[in-house]
């Protein structure tokens, strides 16, 4: 063991395995790499040599007896039946079955839709409902004719990680430096760090950004066999890989005629393989996906919100030279006819794939790294319950070019690395510029690609900068473009009377570029709003806001969260079923104190529920003060009362939807009445959940 080993082996005992193991039995089977590294853990989590191939034989003998594969299913059932029970290696499915009004069990290779389990399982294992797990599972065989079933699970125990201590994983990290722990990352998903470019580096991180930050929209397009689909296939069991045919919106989004959430509602990624391959048959499809990647909610029916992240991967069959410097061909070439400018400008980040080294034994490592299993479950649980996006746009500064997507991409692309690489501390200024310039660079190549497939000058802005520590405004480019005038001055051609471009070029335009980086005094032309078709002053402030209160927080009002959107407003209608007792009552009172701060308020629209008119008529008593108040200060207040009603939001007439996960009672009781933040909620510790703040 290197140094490096040997430190991670102490701080991180039980959780890592020495990673060549894992290539020499990765080849001879289907099973994903979070299951084999399980076996191995179990069986090879020695450095004696001996006791390590005692254990590989193990491991195989395991495999061979207990893993089924598809085309024996009819096998293993008889296998079963003969000897009265048997265990396997699988994932395991538990679905609820509303008209028998009970679970039942499903193998993915077993084949039997009807394995009758006990509650004990699916209570303690919650994700057996929600996608299912891979377990090691006792399937006996049931001799009693009256029963409707022939097999039950006698014994179940989870082969992904039960339970996860964030807190450890986070104390053993910060005794790492950033280095230390970069090369640990690609250590534990098989890579030898010590064969790559700091850059080449970074790229893998990249590849990883959608395991840990909530909807980002990530795209890779290069040559084949660079490993673009392992991470989403074999690294973690929350993501899924699916292939362009099963992009249908009942399979991504929703299935109105079963009323299920599809894909998006149940993984932590969605990857496309073969993304130009998608066949999409459905025009509704690509709206619902663009509406899904611009702030993670879509509407058929019923409105979901869901965290999922998109990932593309495709292979780029052209020259990158050849493309760059073609005015025809840009390096979104690939992609489906129906991926317009709409989506392409969704992706937050374009990874260069051309830049990533082929499948090759000479940069696996055999060094030591973390149980697949434990790393996905470290990068789950960031997922889901970190947030790093206002640390970033605290100290982030970004140039004058930078437009509203472009930020959003930049800002959730560095959220990624941080929680990658610095889970539990803050980045010194030069790492941090170093995520910066990497996110800006993944952007600016979405925008160039943007910039050469429209005709006019909407994308033209490509010149993206941030500002460093010591105040200089960096330009980053892309090193495949930047001296390729093709892409950097794309030509502009005509357009008929129909709308379709032509083939002849008019002349070549240089992109339009405002941000003034050469600190000179900007022409009339560069600061004129009708010739920069710059948005308002207001729309410059007022963006896009996805984030999420976590338990115990404080900084947070009604005012503070909608206050700076109320400009010009003048109705506003508040959506919240639970607004019955007193402390939900006081909350909507501070929330109209708030709505008053805007002088332009004149109407409140309360949508609220009860469960019988007694209950309705108790509310509306309780309301009527509050109603009588407001007349004094010229605001009508209408209470209307939706007995389906479960949505919460509060929706202004000048376009913003602010979502609240949990409404307006997001704050803890105090424990007294007369501690501070009982009055001021700025001060209050509050419950989680999520805000939503996005044009309607």
């Amino acid at each position: 063991m290197d140094t490096l080993d040997q430190k991670l082996n102490a701080i991180f005992d039980g959780k890592v395995v020495r990673k060549d193991l894992l290539h020499r039995i990765k080849k001879g089977t289907n099973v994903p790499t979070f299951v084999l590294e399980f076996l191995l853990a179990r069986y090879c989590a020695s450095n004696d040599q001996a006791e390590i191939d005692a254990g590989m034989d193990a491991v195989l003998s395991t495999l061979q007896d207990n893993y089924v594969r598809p085309d024996e299913a009819n096998a293993a059932q008889s296998r079963v039946a003969t000897k009265g029970k048997h265990r396997f290696i699988d994932k395991v499915h538990v679905r609820y079955v509303e008209k028998e009004k009970r679970h039942w069990a499903s193998l993915e290779n077993f084949n039997s839709q009807r394995i009758a389990i006990s509650q004990q399982y699916y209570k303690d294992n919650d994700r057996l409902l929600e996608g299912g797990i891979w377990a090691e599972v006792v399937i006996a065989h049931n001799d009693i004719e009256d029963d409707d079933y022939a097999f039950y699970v006698e014994d179940l125990r989870p082969i992904q990680l039960s339970r996860f201590d964030y807190t450890r994983y986070g104390e053993g990290r910060n005794q790492f430096s950033r280095d230390e722990w970069l090369d640990i990352i690609l250590r534990s998903v098989g890579l030898e760090p010590a064969k790559l470019s700091k850059r080449v580096k970074l790229h893998f991180i990249a590849r990883l950004a959608s395991l840990v930050e909530p909807n980002f929209n990530f795209i890779e397009l290069g040559p084949r066999g660079t490993g673009k689909s392992y991470f989403y296939s074999e690294f973690s069991p929350y993501s899924t890989l699916i292939s362009g045919g099963q992009a249908t919106k009942s399979t991504l989004f929703y299935n109105n005629a079963r009323g299920k959430v599809g894909l998006v509602g149940f993984w932590d990624t969605v990857a496309f393989d073969e993304v130009g391959g998608i066949k999409i048959k459905d025009p509704d499809t690509v709206q619902i996906m663009k509406d899904f990647m611009a702030n993670g909610r879509f509407s058929r029916g019923v409105e979901v919100i869901a965290d999922a992240s998109l990932a593309f991967v495709g292979n780029i069959d052209l020259s990158i030279d050849q493309i760059v410097n073609s005015s025809v061909y840009d390096l979104f070439q690939p992609l489906p006819p129906g991926f317009d400018l709409a989506v392409m400008d969704r992706f937050a980040c374009y990874l260069p794939g051309w830049e990533m080294p082929k499948n090759s034994s000479e940069f696996l490592t055999g060094r030591y790294g973390f149980i697949t299993d434990y790393l996905a479950e470290a990068f789950h649980y960031i997922f889901k319950h970190t947030n790093r996006y206002e640390e970033v746009t605290k100290r982030i500064r970004l140039g004058k070019s930078i437009e509203g997507r472009d930020e959003k991409g930049i800002k959730k692309t560095v959220c990624a690395f941080l929680k990658i690489l610095h889970p539990s501390n803050f980045p010194s200024d030069e790492e941090f510029e170093e995520y910066v310039a990497y996110a800006v660079e993944c952007r600016r190549r979405v925008k160039e690609q943007m910039n050469k497939r429209k005709t006019d000058d909407e994308f033209a802005m490509i010149n993206l900068s941030y500002i460093n520590s010591k105040g200089e405004e960096i330009v980053v480019f892309c090193p495949e473009s930047k001296s390729a005038p093709a892409t950097q001055h794309p030509a502009r051609r005509a357009i008929d009377a129909s709308g379709a471009v032509q083939g002849p070029i008019i002349k070549d335009l240089p992109a339009k570029d405002v941000s003034n980086l050469s600190g000179t005094t900007p022409s009339e032309d560069a600061v004129n709003p009708e010739t920069t078709l710059m948005p308002p002053a207001s729309e410059l402030v007022l963006k896009e806001q996805h984030f999420t209160i976590l338990y115990g927080d404080t900084g947070y009002s009604y005012e503070s969260i909608i206050g700076q959107y109320l400009r010009g407003v003048k109705e506003v209608v508040i959506e919240d079923p639970y607004i019955r007792v007193i402390h939900q009552i006081q909350n909507l009172v501070r929330l109209c104190e708030t709505l008053l701060k805007a002088p332009t308020v004149k109407k409140i629209t309360l949508v609220t529920t009860s469960e019988n008119k007694a209950q309705q008529d108790e509310t509306q008593d309780k309301l009527g003060e509050l109603q009588q108040s407001l007349l004094e200060m010229d605001v009508v207040l209408e209470v209307k009362f939706n007995p389906n009603l479960h949505d919460r939001e509060i929706r202004l007439d000048n376009g913003w939807v602010i979502k609240i996960g949990r409404g307006l009672d997001f704050y803890q009781k105090p424990g007294s009445w007369f501690e501070i933040g009982s009055n001021d909620l700025s001060l209050r510790k509050c419950l989680e959940t999520k805000v939503d703040i996005f044009k309607g």
